[in-house]
């Protein structure tokens, strides 16, 4: 049974983002202020505001069931509200005229109640305001404001103009007034700045995908500039040595065998050069890999605390170092929940030590390496770490607590100037 706890809680919560976790607790709250709001105003009020007579009983059951179909129909459409007010999907056409039906239905029956005396004026007022909110929160995604108050000033002139003709009374009037105007505000309060808040957040992750990925792209334009630079110059020289290496041997020329031999040569430098960039390429810079991976990990809501000297270690345990920092970083958004992480470097005893921990760990992380070679991964560290005679040792050291350390050996004269 825990089991299954955990993993519904994986599938419906860890495993979203921000923003759907954001967007499922406002859906959590409009489906509960939907049932919770009108059915309290109406059926608390109805306990000892309604009259004991069969007209009145029938009418007050009537209203009841209509509401509760109101509330019924209100969460139906309530998700097809947002998704169109987000712009995701078109609102099928009428959708709510079942919804509207329902209000009308419901007021009528108020009114009714109202004119055979079945109700107190007071639970009469409430049930006004609970059969406008359970339509209101929907309909309040699918409209604009303006439309929404010149509809709901239109609606609310209708419903005084009932009681003045069934209850005509100043005070009465006035009070529904209050409560009309209460149950339209409110509903258009809560379904618009809830939902306005979604569309700003479902924005803001848009923009940091659309960054991500023109990160990347800069990234690949950046890779391919310095391999173009690398070898468009010796490709060019090595086709038109190779070309005069051709019309030398033709002539029985005996200087076409040095003109292989430099096109050799240049094919070999070549060779040389692209290792170099793909190795700066794939070289990662420990201090830049600290600060992003604060900066990333603080954008997600986790506080990170960072405390590092990078200065003076080598440009080899520096590079190992920074793909540990990256791959922890990816580590801790990709799995558990955490809400704090630690990134502590230090050198002890000829030895630079890098340890990363952080809380809300699942009871899986780290238990599943990928396998050696694919260059990712606690294996892919290893591989890295090894290296430079590095060892990587990574698990759990407590209830919901993981922690990585990464130890690599420093020379001796690396260890003087530190020290």
């Amino acid at each position: 049974m825990l089991g299954r706890v955990r993993g519904w809680h994986r599938r419906h919560w860890r495993d979203r983002s921000k923003a759907e976790r954001v967007e499922l607790q406002s859906l959590a709250t409009w489906h509960g202020s939907i049932w919770v709001f009108p059915l309290g105003w109406l059926l608390l009020p109805m306990v000892g505001g309604l009259a004991h007579r069969p007209v009145a009983v029938a009418l007050g059951m009537l209203l009841v069931a209509v509401v509760v179909l109101q509330c019924a129909a209100a969460s139906r459409w309530l998700r097809p509200a947002l998704d169109h007010y987000l712009g995701r999907a078109a609102l099928p056409p009428r959708a709510l005229r079942g919804p509207a039906v329902l209000l009308g239905l419901a007021l009528a029956v108020i009114v009714a109640l109202a004119s055979v005396g079945g109700f107190d004026p007071v639970a009469t007022r409430l049930a006004v305001g609970a059969a406008l909110m359970s339509f209101g929160l929907p309909y309040a995604l699918t409209v604009s404001v303006r439309a929404f108050l010149r509809r709901a000033a239109g609606l609310a002139a209708l419903i005084l103009a009932a009681f003045a003709i069934v209850r005509p009374s100043a005070p009465g009037l006035f009070a529904t007034a209050v409560v009309t105007a209460f149950g339209a505000a409110f509903s258009l309060t809560a379904a618009r700045c809830g939902a306005w808040t979604l569309s700003v957040l479902w924005e803001a992750e848009r923009a940091r995908e659309i960054e991500a990925r023109l990160a990347v792209a800069e990234e690949r334009l950046r890779f391919g500039r310095d391999l173009h630079d690398v070898l468009g110059r010796n490709l060019s020289v090595i086709s038109l040595k190779s070309e005069l290496a051709v019309q030398l041997a033709r002539r029985g020329r005996p200087e076409a065998v040095e003109q292989m031999i430099e096109v050799q040569r240049i094919a070999q430098q070549s060779q040389r050069e692209v290792r170099d960039v793909v190795r700066g390429y794939r070289e990662a810079d420990l201090g830049v890999e600290l600060a992003g991976a604060e900066g990333v990990l603080s954008a997600a809501g986790i506080a990170c605390e960072v405390r590092a000297d990078t200065a003076g270690l080598p440009a080899r345990v520096q590079s190992a170092l920074g793909w540990v920092v990256r791959e922890a970083a990816t580590n801790v958004l990709r799995h558990g929940d955490a809400g704090r992480c630690s990134v502590e470097l230090a050198v002890l005893e000829g030895r630079v030590v890098l340890a990363v921990e952080n809380d809300g760990a699942a009871e899986n992380d780290g238990a599943t390496e990928p396998a050696a070679g694919d260059g990712s991964g606690l294996a892919g560290l290893r591989e890295r770490l090894t290296a430079v005679a590095g060892t990587l040792e990574a698990g759990p050291v407590g209830k919901g607590r993981f922690r990585l350390v990464a130890e690599v050996p420093l020379g001796r004269e690396a260890s003087e100037v530190l020290s």
